[in-house]
């Protein structure tokens, strides 16, 4: 097998199943692992891929819309949880908490403490619901122009923002890494920095599927997180290059492990 042919191989099987691993590729093709490398490394270079430790993922696309409200605000995933779990862990009693809009964001919800009397700022509809009965929690819904997914982040709700300070921020985006912390568009990157320079302390929760991607519109520094909370499958190089920069990195462990 020619290594052209070789590579298609590889990307339709990574296009299918989401993950490769560089041992099982060279064991499939009967090849040595060095020569996998080289494929992985010669498709990245082409934008085919994005090599991971160990392996490879498929390469995100610059801007990348937002997952439907159904898969959005669901349970989320195992490492998810464990990331939610940990980062909920820094809130303090009597803490003023901004919460966004994201996926993960969602997720910690279900780990806030219990009886803790906190009061939490958002900018999301949904977020705001799944608190109003919590009688402990004091709950902030920013105003602006509400989307369809219910999220509010428009120039009214950047200068609302600003009326406030935050104890905690928990931030995420579709990308994190050394270059910074990516979301969808302008606007809500304008909102996101709005809200980093009304924090206190800023946390950073991201699973490994966003650690050490990029996007469309910047957020923030990677610098400005006071911590990162991943999860263990996330790429070790991409976590050296975050620490390189001074942020501290903690991988959140899965239950059980």
């Amino acid at each position: 097998m020619f290594a052209e042919e070789r590579r298609e191989k590889i990307l339709a099987l990574l296009n299918e199943e989401k993950r490769v691993m560089v041992k099982d590729l060279a064991e499939k093709f009967k090849v040595s692992i060095d020569s996998i490398r080289r494929d992985l490394s010669i498709m990245e270079d082409q934008g085919l891929l994005k090599k991971t430790h160990g392996g490879a993922i498929p390469s995100t696309k610059v801007r990348q819309a937002p997952p439907p409200p159904e898969i959005r605000y669901g349970e989320g995933t195992p490492q998810g949880n464990a990331i939610a779990k940990l980062a909920v862990s820094y809130i303090r009693e009597s803490d003023t908490v901004f919460i966004g809009s994201g996926s993960l964001s969602y997720v910690l919800l279900k780990h806030l403490p219990e009886q803790l009397p906190i009061t939490i700022v958002t900018n999301s509809m949904r977020v705001a619901d799944a608190l109003r009965e919590r009688q402990w929690i004091e709950t902030f819904l920013i105003g602006g122009r509400v989307k369809p997914s219910g999220n509010i982040t428009d120039v009214l709700a950047t200068e609302f923002i600003r009326l406030f300070k935050f104890d905690v921020s928990f931030v995420t985006g579709g990308g994190i890494s050394e270059e910074g912390i990516f979301v969808a568009t302008p606007e809500v990157g304008a909102f996101g920095r709005a809200v980093s320079a009304a924090s206190r302390r800023r946390i950073g929760i991201a699973t490994h599927h966003s650690l050490g991607n990029e996007g469309f519109a910047k957020a923030g520094r990677i610098e400005d997180l006071d911590l990162l909370i991943t999860d263990e499958d996330a790429d070790p190089e991409a976590i050296d290059r975050i620490q390189a920069l001074g942020v501290k990195v903690i991988v959140a462990q899965l239950e059980g492990k």
